[in-house]
């Protein structure tokens, strides 16, 4: 009995330890799975309110611009001005990479426009030769010092083909100005280290017909072109002076090819190219204009009047049709006859895009 006691109670003894040893396990399970829970919870808590600050202070900084943008005043553009605007035509335009020796963009033109053999045609022929370079220095020192980040060059731009109110001889209501005229304003360019632009009206010629005649001085590196649509009168038959004329884009296409062969044929620094304009239909089919990298070509805005218009007509027809760089006239008479100031440089260059060709007359 004694064995037989023994022999039991070792078996009992047996599945008591095992029941105990399993015990043991199974509570060390339970303590770790909980604590793993709670890691993650505490993760997952943590990451919440990490993303809910970042939430929060989103909608803070949203609400704060938000209420800034209310609060802050808009900006007041005259017309011309605005650059959402000049954007929305499509300033600035994808034109050719400028070559060596171009002027613009780098430079902006200051010009002084007449002729010399008249008072009344602008500042070039008002006032004797001297005083003339000496009025052009002043104008250039005061765009030098309104925007210094652009060097100036200056300009003498002659109208060299005079339209006329008379057929004259040839019947085409125009004057070739002599060559000796225009070699005497060549020399005082040179005088004065300014580069020269020939001006052409053409009356009732056509400019094919015309531009080559000017082959001679075109050559050379620091003669420029510049054409008026308003005195281009052969479609109407009008006399100049009574109607304002046009140029569509195929006669500025003809000019500006005959620039470019001029270039690559004299092996020439690239031509400035300038094309008055102040009226809807002073250039017709402006999208069709082809740019090309040896010319330069400037839409200019030539009209004179009260600030407001001269603004109204710089937006309205050179800015809402863009080509490639623009330009602006000042008139010291017509500009201010009815008592309204002749706008300054400071206020031009709040212009978009900024006139890069300025011309007083």
């Amino acid at each position: 009995m004694k064995y037989r006691r023994s022999a039991l109670v070792a078996p009992i003894l047996a599945i008591v330890i095992l029941a105990l040893v399993a015990c043991t396990g199974s509570g060390n399970v339970e303590p770790r799975a909980n604590t793993q829970k709670e890691t993650e919870q505490r993760a997952a808590a943590a990451a919440f309110a990490a993303t809910t600050t970042a939430a929060r202070k989103a909608a803070v900084f949203a609400a704060q611009t938000s209420a800034a943008r209310k609060t802050a005043p808009k900006v007041k553009y005259n017309a011309g001005e605005n650059p959402d605007y000049a954007r929305q035509c499509g300033w600035p335009v994808q034109c050719p990479v400028p070559l060596p020796g171009s002027i613009l963009p780098s430079k902006r033109i200051v010009a002084y426009y007449g002729n010399p053999l008249s008072k009344k045609m602008g500042a070039l022929g008002e006032y004797p030769k001297d005083e003339m370079l000496q009025r052009l220095k002043g104008e250039v020192a005061k765009w030098q010092k309104a925007d210094p980040a652009t060097p100036v060059q200056p300009a003498l731009h002659l109208i060299a083909v005079v339209a006329q109110g008379a057929p004259g001889k040839a019947g085409k209501y125009r004057m070739i100005m002599p060559d000796k005229i225009i070699n005497q304003v060549y020399g005082w360019a040179k005088e004065t280290g300014a580069v020269m632009f020939i001006d052409i009206q053409t009356g009732h010629d056509d400019i094919r017909s015309v531009l080559p005649r000017f082959e001679w001085i075109l050559k050379n590196p620091d003669v420029h072109l510049g054409i008026d649509p308003e005195f281009n009168l052969i479609k109407s038959g009008k006399m100049p002076g009574k109607k304002i004329g046009t140029y569509d884009a195929a006669d500025i296409n003809y000019a500006s090819g005959y620039l470019k062969d001029l270039v690559k044929k004299y092996n020439l620094p690239p031509k400035v190219f300038t094309v008055h304009r102040f009226t809807r239909n002073g250039v017709t089919n402006s999208k069709k204009i082809v740019l090309h990298p040896e010319v330069q070509m400037v839409m200019h805005m030539d009209g004179w009047g009260a600030p407001w218009l001269k603004r109204d007509s710089y937006r309205d027809y050179v800015v809402a049709e863009p080509v490639q760089y623009t330009g602006f006239k000042l008139f010291y008479h017509n500009d201010t006859k009815k008592g309204d100031p002749l706008l300054t440089p400071q206020e031009v260059l709040k212009l978009n895009p900024k006139p890069l060709y300025i011309q007083y007359q």
